[in-house]
């Protein structure tokens, strides 16, 4: 079965989409995902994703990141998906329903409602999540958020120096968090301006990621660091967040076509 696809991505951070809203598709598995993915045998990506009919929204949107696991969300390919789709739309992913707009070469996105609770991140145990207290080294007293998916946010005088690649993993794989985490480290520059890099669960260093510039800039308002409305500067380009009165996060930023090509289904299978 040849497989039509289109490689996007939203400020480097890269995705492999397959529209099956039309026609179907076999069963995506984990180790399907995981060959696409795969920079040296496959098409090469962060995540694949796989856009399906929805009976709730105008579409449904899943999530593989490169070792294959599904996970809830992720802002920049919904960028990248507002694109494609072309027009305001609502989204069903496994973090909740989303909606999309595209906008000037981007999008933004509408990505719902932060949660805060330890149980909704999830933690282990019960626990402040605004200053949280445990550490890893140099980085402590984070501050989770799930943004339909499970941050830590960790803010540092140099996001730059941080052992990211080396800390990033065992933090991810700490018992504190059983579904795993994305781990940001970020610094402050100003009022209305942060510089982020995270390590994401499942993916690795990516040059950028949607929901961890949510997760952070939540993070950073909830202490009072920041303006209700931020640029976060990640190593790949620059986000804008607003998280407004009503609880709701916006994202809006670019997001980009690359090329288009099909594969043979059997071939990763």
């Amino acid at each position: 079965m040849r497989v039509p696809f289109i490689k996007m991505h939203g400020l480097g951070n890269d995705f492999v989409v397959l529209d099956a809203r039309g026609e179907g598709l076999p069963t995506m598995t984990p180790s399907i995902a995981a060959a696409l993915a795969d920079r040296r045998t496959g098409i090469g990506c962060d995540q694949v994703i796989l856009l399906e009919p929805s009976e709730t929204a105008d579409f449904r949107m899943r999530i593989f990141n490169s070792d294959g696991g599904e996970v809830e969300a992720c802002g920049n390919a919904s960028r990248a998906v507002a694109l494609l789709h072309g027009a305001e739309a609502s989204v069903e992913t496994a973090g909740g329903t989303i909606r999309v707009q595209p906008a000037n070469g981007g999008a933004s996105v509408d990505m719902g409602v932060p949660r805060f609770g330890w149980e909704e991140i999830p933690l282990a145990y019960a626990m402040d999540t605004l200053t949280m207290p445990v550490a890893w080294e140099p980085l402590k007293n984070p501050t989770a958020v799930n943004v339909g998916n499970p941050h830590v946010v960790f803010f540092v005088e140099n996001s730059d120096v941080v052992q990211l690649d080396r800390l990033g993993p065992e933090i991810e794989h700490d018992p504190l968090f059983p579904e795993r985490v994305n781990v940001n480290v970020a610094t402050v520059e100003s009022r209305r301006r942060i510089c982020l890099r995270v390590w994401e669960r499942g993916a690795g260093l990516t040059r950028a990621c949607g929901t961890g510039a949510c997760a952070t800039a939540v993070a950073a308002m909830r202490r009072g660091l920041v303006e209700r409305e931020v640029e976060v500067r990640l190593p790949g380009g620059t986000l804008t967040i607003a998280w407004a009165e009503d609880g709701r996060i916006t994202m809006t930023g670019p997001a980009a076509e690359a090329y288009r090509g099909s594969f043979e289904w059997d071939d990763f299978a």
